[in-house]
């Protein structure tokens, strides 16, 4: 496999609440429900296709879409009876989904339905939207790809209508009684040039993007809400084929360049291994230009 460009994006919005597989064919695997202990399994060396875009890679082996993030059994949490975290549970998919899985949102349209989930009251996110959302080169930390994923149609288009994922939620009792739900998801999209061939030789490049998203359900007797939308708590970003350069609000997959290492990167990372707390794999300042070298794709 060749060599891809890995970078690292993170913002706390409150920082002091920061908080092994066999890849390849064989049968699906079962949902995530606790933290693996190692990285999937190697892979024969083969690369991804029109026809098979997930050959060679552990992801042949996740669920599709939204079956790919697992769901905890709910209890009586904070200020939430079991029903309520049931429903709350649910929503926290829905988000990920609306952000992560939308065809039009990954078509390079406003994330509508996302931003219909989130606090209208909560001004640091609504400032973040509107930075992330209006500009044509946003600044790192307004880049809306920390959030939503983003493919330009005139460049990149998905191979197929099945994005791979891996992951899930936790949950626990966080500020003000509040019901606190940590997500922890891994996203594959395929995806091919806009204008590319067609045929057996046509270049397939799999995006890979792990984020990391805490959001809290307040009691709205104790924080201003609206029903039914969360506040942010904090989230994070790795990817590997999304871009190593100035944030452009797209994931940009490095056609043409397969083989090529990102000039100034030292450290190697597995974007598949999920055992590592996000973050301390990826591409960091360290790397030079905030990349690194992903094993894999």
């Amino acid at each position: 496999m060749g060599l891809a460009a890995v970078a690292l994006l993170a913002v706390a919005l409150f920082p002091q609440q920061l908080v092994g597989w066999l890849g390849g064919g064989g049968a699906p695997l079962a949902a995530e429900s606790e933290s693996p202990r190692q990285a999937p399994g190697a892979e024969p060396a083969l690369g991804p296709t029109l026809a098979e875009p997930f050959r060679g890679s552990p992801a042949a082996r996740w669920a599709d879409g939204a079956a790919g993030i697992g769901v905890p059994q709910a209890r009586a949490t904070g200020w939430m009876d079991t029903a309520q975290v049931e429903q709350v549970l649910q929503r926290s998919r829905e988000f990920l989904v609306a952000a992560g899985l939308d065809d039009r949102v990954l078509r390079g349209e406003r994330p509508t339905k996302a931003i219909a989930l989130l606090n209208p009251h909560q001004k640091d996110v609504q400032e973040y939207l509107r930075s992330a959302l209006s500009s044509a080169a946003p600044a790192p930390e307004s880049d809306p790809l920390r959030l939503f994923s983003r493919f330009r149609p005139e460049q990149a288009r998905l191979v197929g209508d099945v994005v791979k994922t891996r992951g899930r939620l936790t949950y626990r009792e966080g500020r003000r009684g509040a019901v606190e739900v940590t997500a922890d998801v891994t996203f594959v999209y395929p995806v091919t040039p806009a204008a590319g061939e067609a045929g057996p030789n046509a270049e397939v490049i799999r995006t890979i993007v792990r984020r990391k998203v805490v959001m809290s359900w307040d009691d709205p007797a104790k924080v201003i809400t609206e029903p039914g939308t969360v506040s942010l708590v904090s989230y994070a970003l790795d990817m590997t084929n999304g871009g190593c350069s100035a944030p452009t609000g797209y994931f940009v997959p490095p056609f043409g360049t397969a083989g090529e290492q990102p000039a100034g990167t030292a450290r190697q990372v597995d974007p598949y291994d999920r055992s590592k707390p996000i973050g301390t794999g990826g591409g960091t300042a360290a790397a030079g230009n905030g990349c690194a070298t992903a094993t894999r794709s």
